[in-house]
């Protein structure tokens, strides 16, 4: 695409006020883009009103027409212009000072403002920012004040609108808030005013450039081998799979990791509000949801889209998440031939999981008895993986537990591991997922698909 359509793509008209993405102001006009610097004594030039100097002269003389997805003959060009401008204006600045100019003229024109260096910092894992002055990121599972901020309000919401526009939605004070991704996958969640009363909020959950594998789960603690054993042979053996889990406990990542044990040959369907999962095989199809135009008109929702995907012949069915009335038609979905289908949910526990499930169940609107439910549930759902953010920042497996079946009205269940804490030492905890001696009910179904576990990795005995 090239600059000239990125710029236009969002112009605001009339009275609108671009602050609040009204119709639009993605990028900005090239106007748009040219912000006034404060009004100061020229003795008294901030390093700020320079930025903003050479930031509005580079942008009036770069032509619009150039295709920014070539990222780094962009970035050439706009070396070549800038160095000329400083020249031509006699600037005097030190190498170090000159690349810090560059790079954050180069970030507001072609990625994400401040918010570049944190988005570029593998070892950041979440970005947050409360308005305009407060910027916070997560490392080692740590949340730390970021030492950026941004020029104002409307800077930031230059930036949330650069992010949602590419992917058709839209933020403004009648839609104040907005779920969209990055280009690598990463997971967004944008609030404005007049919800947020702090400004523009913006929340980014980062994907890993190259997706988590199983041996580095084991080497972070988060599963051991045997439990990735046994995982892997419930994939490969089409068991229905629900990972649960608390806000940032790493349920995406796991979903990613389990989705690798499914054979390369299955048609593999995904749902998700904000496409990031990361299959590795070939015969996938993405879909994702979308929400209502302008118009109040033209919304997908989730549970639509789990109702077309029967049609479209899929061996597997992985939906990102389950939170609201589509989990009925997941659990029809498992219980009508289409076996391996994995989801996760937001939940406390195993047991909370169900409880979960049922009710979301019951939002779908059909008067069902809770009997009816629980059954539907029982029979759909093999397995439950349950992952939680410990005190110390680490995500680990808590428990992976089998549901058996029915009990009068109770669904009954058996944990096959359990997560068991030892100490904490130097605020670290320590811990291991043990088996709890039990083996699977479903040991059949697993030979049945030719896969046979030692019977040691079930066993209490250690060593």
């Amino acid at each position: 695409m090239s600059l000239l359509k990125r710029i236009e793509q969002g112009k605001p008209s009339g009275d609108e006020d671009p602050s609040l993405g009204g119709g639009g102001s993605r990028l900005g006009t090239l106007e748009a883009r040219r912000v006034s610097p404060p009004r100061k004594d020229a003795q008294d030039e901030t390093y700020a009103d320079l930025k903003v100097r050479v930031q509005n002269r580079l942008l009036a003389e770069l032509d619009p027409s150039i295709d920014v997805s070539e990222v780094e003959k962009v970035r050439g060009t706009i070396r070549d212009l800038f160095e000329q401008i400083l020249t031509e204006e006699s600037i005097v600045l030190s190498r170090q000072e000159k690349h810090r100019l560059f790079e954050q003229i180069a970030a507001e024109i072609l990625g994400f403002g401040p918010l570049q260096p944190l988005l570029e910092d593998d070892a950041i894992t979440e970005v947050m920012v409360n308005g305009a002055k407060s910027v916070y990121f997560e490392k080692a599972g740590k949340i730390t004040r970021a030492p950026i901020t941004f020029e104002s309000n409307e800077h930031v919401m230059r930036i949330i609108d650069r992010i949602v526009a590419p992917l058709g939605r839209r933020i403004d004070e009648s839609s104040p808030y907005v779920d969209a991704r990055l280009p690598d996958g990463s997971r967004v969640n944008a609030v404005i005013p007049p919800i947020s009363l702090v400004g523009p909020c913006l929340t980014i959950r980062k994907f890993a450039k190259d997706p988590f594998t199983v041996e580095q789960l084991i080497d972070f603690g988060t599963l051991t081998p045997g439990a990735v054993l046994f995982m892997e042979a419930a994939v490969k053996s089409r068991f229905n799979v629900i990972i649960s889990g608390g806000t940032g406990s790493g349920k995406t990542t796991l979903l990613n990791v389990l989705s690798q044990f499914i054979p390369n040959t299955d048609r593999i369907i995904t749902i998700e509000n904000a496409a990031e999962l990361q299959m590795r095989q070939d015969h996938v199809v993405t879909l994702e949801s979308r929400p209502p135009n302008i118009e109040g008109r033209g919304e997908v929702t989730i549970r639509q889209l789990v109702m077309n995907c029967l049609r479209m012949r899929p061996d597997r069915i992985i939906v990102g998440e389950i939170r609201g009335e589509e989990s009925l038609d997941m659990l029809q979905a498992m219980n009508t031939g289409h076996d391996g289908s994995l989801t996760t949910a937001h939940s406390n526990a195993p047991r909370d999981t169900l409880s979960r499930v049922e009710t979301m169940a019951l939002m779908a609107g059909m008067d069902l008895p809770i009997r009816a439910i629980r059954e539907q549930i029982a029979s759909a759902i093999d397995l439950i993986i349950h992952q939680s953010r410990m005190q110390d920042g680490t995500r680990k497996v808590t428990s992976i537990t089998e549901v058996v079946g029915m009990e009068g009205e109770v669904i009954t269940m058996q944990d096959i591991f359990r997560f068991e804490q030892t100490a904490i030492e130097d605020g670290k905890v320590l811990g291991e997922l043990v088996p709890t001696g039990l083996r699977p009910r479903y040991m059949d179904k697993i030979e049945g698909a030719g896969i046979h576990l030692p019977p040691s990795i079930f066993s209490t005995k250690r060593g």
